[in-house]
């Protein structure tokens, strides 16, 4: 394969994550740093002690401030920025970005505002660029564990099977397999609302409720997430992949997942604000619960676990009292 030159925004746990695994199979890597105090980290140690801990960087990975530098005469253009700043970010970038490069996205959230995933907001902000310019990269992946070379798989999904699998190839190791997708909209949805599932098993297992609960709770959360995915035109047979159903599980039951954290946290009686003040990472889940309930209301589609998540979160409800509701609503069928 070519030593194509690759611009990584967002260097977070995954986005440093990502560029490591990218510069060690000997591509150009070119990281956008946010935070000045980062960036000097990891140009003075070659660690990001602040996100990614312990881990040594590749010497090929270097770390820029400038959206030049990190992105002319990229090839692949990687973003791992929070669904909150992606606009923001691609404003400011797009006119660094060539015209033929392919876009992977790796950001697990929606828009608070627009309830747009990034593939939206990322044709908002470029102008333009139809869907199969860019790639959706999602999966159930902890950032350490694949920083650590710990065995992963993960998807890309893309309306062109070229791009995908160009971007199957690029990102694809002995320790983190990629597979392909054709369903964008499914993998995003699958990818962000599974954090606000996260939140609801986190709280669930705060308040002590059982592993009979949270095993409700995932397989139910599952079956509404797939409701709005297919509502939204998605395969429903995408939730039950890696973007899926994978990623539910993990999110849902692993300490390592900053949504189960927040979760726990509030079942344990903290509040969000709190919660949210000491993180130095980003829950996603938090905002999209927010977006996530909005359009499942706008798209007329039932979403329970959803919307108790954000009653607990927005609206001052008892954790206790929402898993209340929950249990007493009306008997259906499944």
């Amino acid at each position: 394969m070519q030593t194509w030159k690759i611009g990584v925004l967002g260097a977070g746990s995954w986005g440093t994550t990502l560029a490591a695994l990218l510069a060690g199979k000997g591509f150009d890597v070119k990281l956008w740093v946010r935070e000045p105090e980062v960036f000097e980290e990891i140009a003075k140690t070659g660690e990001n002690r602040t996100f990614l801990p312990g881990v040594k960087l590749p010497s090929n990975l270097t770390p820029c401030r400038e959206f030049k530098d990190t992105l002319g005469g990229a090839f692949i253009v990687l973003s791992a920025v929070p669904s909150h700043g992606l606009r923001a970010v691609f404003n400011e970038a797009r006119s660094f970005i060539s015209k033929d490069a392919v876009i992977v996205s790796a950001t697990k959230g929606m828009e608070e505002a627009t309830g747009l995933t990034a593939t939206g907001i990322l044709n908002d902000a470029l102008k333009g660029v139809s869907h199969d310019g860019i790639v959706v990269l999602s999966g159930p992946t902890f950032a350490t564990e694949v920083a650590l070379k710990l065995p992963a798989a993960a998807t890309v999904a893309s309306l062109s099977a070229r791009a995908g699998v160009t971007v199957q190839k690029a990102f694809s190791t002995p320790y983190f397999r990629v597979y392909t997708n054709a369903d964008v909209i499914g993998v995003e949805l699958g990818g962000a609302l599974k954090n606000v599932m996260a939140i609801a098993s986190g709280i669930s297992d705060g308040l002590k409720l059982g592993h009979n609960a949270r095993a409700a709770l995932i397989t139910r959360g599952l079956a509404e997430m797939t409701r709005l995915g297919v509502r939204m035109g998605a395969n429903p047979l995408t939730f039950s992949g890696l973007s899926g159903m994978g990623d539910l599980v993990l999110t849902c039951t692993g300490p390592l997942s900053r949504n189960y954290s927040v979760g726990v946290a509030i079942g344990q009686g903290k509040r969000i604000d709190e919660i949210t003040k000491g993180m130095t990472m980003v829950a996603e889940g938090v905002k999209t619960s927010k977006a996530a309930r909005s359009l499942a209301a706008s798209a007329s589609v039932d979403m329970p676990i959803t919307s108790a998540v954000y009653d607990v979160l927005y609206e001052g409800k008892g954790a206790r009292d929402a898993v209340f509701e929950l249990m007493n609503r009306d008997l259906k069928g499944e």
